[in-house]
């Protein structure tokens, strides 16, 4: 039998009907944008696998946080690319190395008009390319590199940044870190857990981004694509440690990891449009095959519809002025 006066397309006839009664809504202080600076860089260096991404300078690094600030961007998430890597990713630690000077930087150019966070990890840093350090069988050693997180995120904190982000999937990293800024002092700056990280394929374009030495995989630490109970778990474990906000990463080809993670906490939920599935939409835009700018807002919307409240992008700035020009 059918309903002759419901006709559900009266709520679409419009742009502003539309919006009304729009369930979910994208605004640039949603968005993170994630930012290169490589040490020792002369002018900014393109990255070809990811279109529109550079590697930048501190001057220009700088300019790009402002940018950014000026776009109405939610935050900044800093990662450095050192001249020179070693076993224990020694510059990553270091008061000069380059992701340290580069938060003292930004610091200094955008203060509090933004929030600025630091990738918490050596993986670019290390000669082998590994999120931690290695024991002598060549495997990971968690608790080693949980020594090193600790420092490294006393040397952050201390360069100004808001919000750690330790993403190394070790376990125990948040109590570890949280123990280490609450000892020194820093309680106010927040963790932002990579608390569900998996071994994906997409993550290409990114190892470019950062030089990555890596030989092999890291199977044998971030999380398996078939499961999605063991990323509650790890969730849990996080916020039990002392995690203020927990992300999912990657994004897209995890939504409904997003969708129960969010049904499970009480704590803000981000997730990450990573590097491969950035670039994806971008080559085929580059072909003519879909409408970027429509894309990459859908793609953003669907994330922030499965539930992330925080959506990392390489795209940000350019998403947020397209929203701040409707």
């Amino acid at each position: 039998m059918g309903y002759p006066n419901v006709r559900p397309r009266r709520l679409r006839t419009t742009p502003a009907m539309r919006r009304m009664v729009a369930e979910t809504s994208l605004e640039p202080r949603h968005l993170v944008l994630p930012m290169f600076v490589h040490e020792g860089a002369t002018e900014p260096r393109p990255i070809p696998s990811m279109p529109g991404v550079v590697q930048h300078t501190m001057e220009s690094l700088r300019k790009a946080a402002v940018e950014a600030v000026e776009a109405g961007v939610g935050g900044l998430m800093l990662y450095a690319i050192p001249e020179h890597k070693d076993a224990s990713g020694s510059r990553g630690v270091t008061a000069s190395g380059p992701l340290n000077v580069a938060i003292r930087e930004v610091a200094a150019e955008v203060g509090d008009a933004t929030v600025i966070m630091a990738d918490l990890c050596i993986d670019e840093f290390t000669d082998h390319g590994h999120c931690g350090v290695l024991s002598s069988d060549g495997t990971v050693d968690n608790d080693a590199t949980l020594e090193v997180y600790a420092q490294m995120a006393l040397a952050q904190a201390e360069a100004g940044v808001h919000v750690v982000a330790p993403s190394g999937m070790m376990d125990g990293q948040v109590g570890v870190v949280r123990s280490a800024l609450d000892g020194a002092g820093h309680t106010d700056v927040a963790i932002l857990a990579y608390a569900a990280k998996y071994a994906s394929a997409f993550y290409g374009p990114f190892r470019d981004a950062v030089e990555s030495s890596l030989q092999g995989d890291r199977l044998t630490y971030q999380q398996d694509p078939a499961n999605a109970v063991e990323a509650l778990r790890e969730t849990a474990l996080d916020i039990d440690e002392g995690a203020d906000v927990v992300m999912v990463k990657p994004a897209m080809s995890y939504l409904d990891v997003v969708t129960r993670v969010r049904e499970q906490v009480d704590v803000p939920v981000a997730a990450y449009q990573i590097s491969g599935e950035y670039s994806m939409i971008e080559a085929a835009a580059e072909r003519g095959w879909i409408d970027r700018d429509r894309a990459m807002l859908e793609a953003l919307t669907s994330i922030r519809r499965a539930g992330a409240d925080i959506v990392l992008t390489y795209g940000a700035v350019d998403v947020a002025h397209r929203l701040r020009s409707r």
